[in-house]
């Protein structure tokens, strides 16, 4: 099949580390300033060891984030952030519904970009690479 656009798997694989890593710190910045409120949260919904999810999951976030966007560690931030997130799903957004209010649809996609960045790396656009 003929492509309109040439393909550039660096450049995806860029793109896709940005977006990640923008959400990733954006949604670990707010865990880590209100940690204690994210660590009842987490009580409440029944996540075990709610302050040491709560700290996994800050810590994934916020440093993981970091990484991604240098393109380091791309492999084991993805395979980590797509543990917390799964634990997301399993705990706050499946029985909301696929695409209803605070569903499962957007975490969803986060897991596929997180272990997607895990399996094809960091790309040559990455400042951490290794070569």
């Amino acid at each position: 099949m003929r492509r309109v656009i040439p393909a550039n798997l660096d450049l995806a694989l860029l793109i896709l580390r940005v977006a990640l890593g923008a959400v990733l710190i954006t949604h670990g910045l707010t865990k880590l300033t209100g940690f204690g409120n994210t660590a009842g949260f987490f009580s409440s919904t029944g996540v075990p060891l709610p302050t040491l999810a709560a700290a996994y999951a800050t810590i994934v976030e916020v440093g993981g984030g970091i990484l991604i966007l240098l393109g380091v560690l791309v492999d084991v931030v993805g395979v980590l952030f797509a543990i917390d997130i799964l634990g997301a799903m399993i705990f706050v957004h499946f029985k909301n519904g696929y695409s209803g209010p605070n569903g499962w649809e957007y975490p969803s996609v986060l897991f596929a970009v997180a272990l997607a960045l895990a399996l094809a790396g960091p790309g040559r656009y990455a400042p951490g690479r290794r070569t």
